[in-house]
């Protein structure tokens, strides 16, 4: 006889949850005796490690900063690595307190962005056991994306265009290099067209980009391998995110 699954608790009320409707707590898995190595882990590949300064909009001598592959629903997530291959509960005391100054610096560098009223700071770990803290922008006056769903937001949310996306990684990436490092977020290029005819059409729009947004919750660095069942080859993780967290 099946445990009866418990009450939907009461932060579905809130006013920032993003669901409504009828909703079943699932059933708890039973423990398993031993966890999956995370990556950079164990055999498993570290993508942080693996990935070259060119993948970042900002690098310095012992942090580097990423972006997500395209825009997301909100208007800046970014995460911030470590150069070197260590967890949070790893940093020697000098990389622990330039932790501190970086996080407050980027917390300030994405709010100085135009329509940004705060910035949530979240560090989860449970994807890759290389360092990553993750910045998530909140929209000036959107009050129903305060507090702790923002990550779930910003899947739900359409994307923002491309080029305030790519106007405002560049803008961060220079209020960084303000205190050293290297900038490597460029802004987007003016479209100088000249119209084809006088017929007042306007200009054909580029294509949009096959795929859907990558989003903080499906970032390949947050997602544990799925578990194949014994004798079956295990599927190949997704691509480093980010590269594009």
């Amino acid at each position: 006889m099946h445990d009866t699954p418990p009450s939907v608790p009461d932060f579905t009320q809130w006013p920032s949850f993003p669901f409504e409707g009828d909703l079943r707590v699932k059933q708890l898995d039973d423990p398993v005796p031993v966890e999956p190595p995370r990556k950079g882990e164990g055999n498993r590949e570290c993508t942080a490690c693996n990935a070259p300064d060119d993948a970042y909009i900002w690098v310095g001598e012992r942090w580097r900063v990423r972006a997500m592959d395209r825009p997301t629903g909100l208007p800046m997530v970014l995460i911030l690595e470590s150069r070197s291959h260590l967890d949070l509960g790893d940093l020697p005391n000098l990389l622990a307190a330039e932790l501190g100054v970086m996080t407050v610096r980027l917390e300030r560098a994405i709010r100085s962005l135009d329509g940004v009223a705060r910035v949530h700071v979240n560090r989860w770990g449970d994807g890759s056991a290389h360092l990553h803290m993750w910045f998530l922008a909140r929209p000036y006056g959107q009050l129903q994306l305060r507090g702790t769903f923002l990550s779930l937001w910003d899947s739900i949310l359409p994307p923002i265009s491309e080029a305030r996306w790519r106007e405002n990684l560049a803008m961060v990436a220079a209020w960084l290099a303000e205190f050293g490092g290297r900038p490597l977020a460029e802004p987007p290029r003016i479209q100088w067209q000249a119209p084809s005819s006088f017929t007042g059409q306007p200009p054909a729009q580029d294509a949009p980009t096959e795929g859907e947004a990558v989003s903080v919750i499906e970032s390949a660095e947050e997602t544990p391998p799925a578990q194949e069942p014994e004798g079956e080859a295990s599927a190949t993780d997704a691509g480093r995110s980010g590269s594009q967290t």
